[in-house]
């Protein structure tokens, strides 16, 4: 499996690898020649088609000396492009869209059998992917879907039209699929939706009416759960972004202090351009409210440079934002031209240079602002729990890296104790970067874990089957028991 993309693309292959997995295919060793490999695509930016493409080229060799082997291109890109994918790469077996991520047990046995390309993409969801086996990338944190789609219409963003309007599971479906999750040694969930707290717009059933206060009731439900250490979610939409959730943030004690809440431009003007219903000071005051609840919550964000028409002043207007905000940390994107998006079409593209010039200078700032939030750390104690493959240097420097609860990256000295990912660790820390921690002190303490050795049997949890959309009423929530603390 080779992902591209957002974090839900991330989830999508972990149920494509469970539905290989159940019709009988293995995980190829990393770094051997696998039989089938498949590509789980973003079209979001223009890099994810050129190293799509690159790496479809890169196999092409293999593909020609080894015709058995086979080559499936799914998710966003394949949805946009379609028969595009076959003329530009026409060695691969199947093309499949984001609506239709079940089938490709069966498309890969029918290109086998006719000795021909499949192309299937449909235009609605065939089925919840939640009702589809996931064979779960780690033992301790895991992805939950409590939605799919999307129904904002951003001019630079394609999502909408690839994976439709927005269609919310079920409360108790969620929960079913949580409880599973934490009886199996997951210690961490992360709630994925294109716009979670616009969940309860549009429930499975039709009849269900729309229920503003779902996403805060939900945060409070996971609250309940035995068990479950950790909750996140991610990405919330300023435009819907209401005073319960901070509230439910604040009062469920597993919610993590961690927000991250895409600002995409500082400027007004901008963000009427690009269909953002929100403006400036609203987002602003957002963040403020989220402190004032949480004084130690680490907020983090989404920026777009150069967007169609922006001027040094609309630029400086984001520059002033983001001064105000204090991010701990920004995912910053120069503007990418998406054919089929209303902003591909506007005037005033700006030139290349213009943009460039513009991203190194948030970045040199964003990169200041980080350096200070993370060093206003230093002496405090974390609990952080222990992560498998964050930390690049770790082996050289001797080091384990881990998450604290409010998100910030941390390596850490373990010294003699044999510590595992999945395990729960304290520490002070002694040292900042702009993007991560140091705690070189001796650890406070190390809980093992239930997770943590799951890590260590090399076991992940799955789930199976939960989450299917059905008709008539909704059935109640499960009643969960957890502890109050």
């Amino acid at each position: 499996m080779r992902t591209y993309g957002c974090q839900m693309n991330v989830h999508d292959s972990e149920r494509l690898a469970g539905l290989l997995e159940g019709a009988g295919y293995t995980r190829a060793p990393e770094g051997s020649d696998a039989d089938i490999v498949v590509f789980n695509t973003c079209a979001v930016r223009e890099n994810a088609d050129n190293k799509l493409y690159g790496n479809l080229s890169h196999l092409a060799p293999r593909k020609a000396s080894d015709p058995k082997m086979q080559i499936a291109v799914g998710g966003c890109l394949a949805q946009k492009d379609r028969d595009a994918v076959l003329k530009r790469a026409p060695w691969v077996d199947v093309v499949f869209g984001t609506h239709n991520i079940g089938s490709l047990p069966t498309l890969l046995e029918r290109a086998r059998h006719n000795q021909a390309a499949q192309v299937e993409i449909v235009e609605a969801l065939e089925e919840f992917p939640s009702a589809l086996p996931a064979a779960r990338e780690s033992a301790y944190a895991a992805w939950v879907s409590i939605s799919v789609g999307c129904n904002n219409t951003c001019t630079f963003c394609i999502v909408p039209s690839l994976r439709g309007k927005e269609v919310d599971r079920r409360p108790g479906d969620i929960l079913a699929e949580v409880q599973s999750l934490v009886s199996q040694g997951v210690l961490e969930v992360t709630l994925l939706g294109q716009n979670v707290n616009a969940y309860g717009v549009s429930f499975a059933d039709p009849e269900t009416p729309r229920d503003r206060g779902a996403f805060a009731s939900l945060l409070r439900a996971c609250g309940q759960i035995d068990g479950l250490e950790r909750v996140r979610f991610t990405s919330p939409h300023p435009a819907e972004f209401t005073d319960d959730v901070i509230e439910a943030m604040a009062e469920t004690p597993n919610v993590c202090p961690a927000l991250h809440m895409p600002l995409q431009s500082g400027s007004d003007r901008m963000l009427k351009a690009m269909r953002r219903s929100y403006r400036a000071e609203r987002f602003l005051g957002i963040i403020d409210r989220v402190r004032s609840a949480m004084p130690h919550a680490a907020i983090t964000t989404d920026i777009i440079v150069g967007f169609p028409g922006e001027t040094e002043e609309d630029f400086q207007a984001t520059l002033d934002v983001v001064r105000r905000a204090q991010f701990a940390s920004a995912f910053t994107f120069q503007y990418s031209k998406r054919p089929g998006t209303p902003a591909a079409d506007l005037p005033d593209q700006l030139p290349k240079a213009v943009v460039q010039e513009r991203y190194e200078r948030l970045i040199a700032l964003q990169e200041e602002i980080s350096l200070q939030q993370n060093t206003a750390q230093v002496g405090r104690t974390v609990e952080l729990l222990v992560a498998a493959g964050e930390g690049r240097k770790d082996t050289a420097t001797s080091r384990m890296s881990g998450r604290a609860r409010d998100g910030r990256l941390v390596h850490f000295t373990a010294g003699d104790i044999h510590v595992r990912p999945g395990d729960v660790v304290t520490t002070t820390v002694t040292g900042a970067a702009p993007h991560h921690l140091i705690a070189d002190a001796a650890l406070l303490s190390h809980r093992r874990t239930r997770a943590g050795d799951a890590h260590e049997a090399g076991q992940r949890p799955r789930t199976i089957g939960l989450g299917l959309p059905g008709l008539g009423a909704p059935e109640p929530a499960p009643q969960v028991v957890g502890c109050e603390r």
